[in-house]
């Protein structure tokens, strides 16, 4: 049961890596979404303007932060606004919810719920090491501030 968040993790991050990889690479296996033509406009001005660059460029970096388990949760923090943006593109301007981008919502909250710890230790004392839960209650960098926080680091 410890395996499944690594693997989503793996799964996810290679996916941003991979997709990230492929606007400058090509892989002419990748087949090219289709758009409407609202989210067509939005993406080629994205492209246009050069946003897209600076979104592919923190995929490969999130992906990156994600297989590693030490920064698992400096890639969620990239990774979970892009997934986000991902999912309003395609329900507000595609009008529909692909497959795919279900998939890495799933495995992103796989990740998250598995170092929600860790989550709240960035919240309250910087570090993404994790918290004693259940524990001592404090973090495992030794922090014991507790103010930022009232979930699984504060507030016990």
């Amino acid at each position: 049961m410890k395996k499944i968040p690594t693997i989503a993790a793996l799964l996810l991050g290679l996916a941003f890596i991979f997709f990230g990889v492929n606007y400058w690479a090509k892989f002419g296996f990748v087949p090219k979404p289709v758009h409407s033509p609202e989210a067509s406009a939005m993406i080629g001005a994205m492209f246009n303007s050069g946003y897209l660059t600076f979104v592919k460029v923190l995929e490969v970096v999130g992906g990156v932060l994600l297989i590693l388990p030490r920064t698992r949760v400096w890639g969620l923090f990239i990774i979970g606004p892009i997934l986000v943006n991902i999912l309003a593109i395609c329900i507000f301007l595609d009008h529909q919810t692909p497959g795919l981008v279900i998939g890495l919502i799933v495995l992103a909250l796989i990740v998250t719920w598995s170092r929600r710890c860790a989550l709240c230790c960035v919240n309250t004392c910087g570090c993404s090491s994790g918290c004693g839960c259940g524990t001592n209650g404090g973090c495992a960098c030794g922090s014991t501030d507790k103010t930022a926080s009232t979930g699984c680091c504060g507030g016990k």
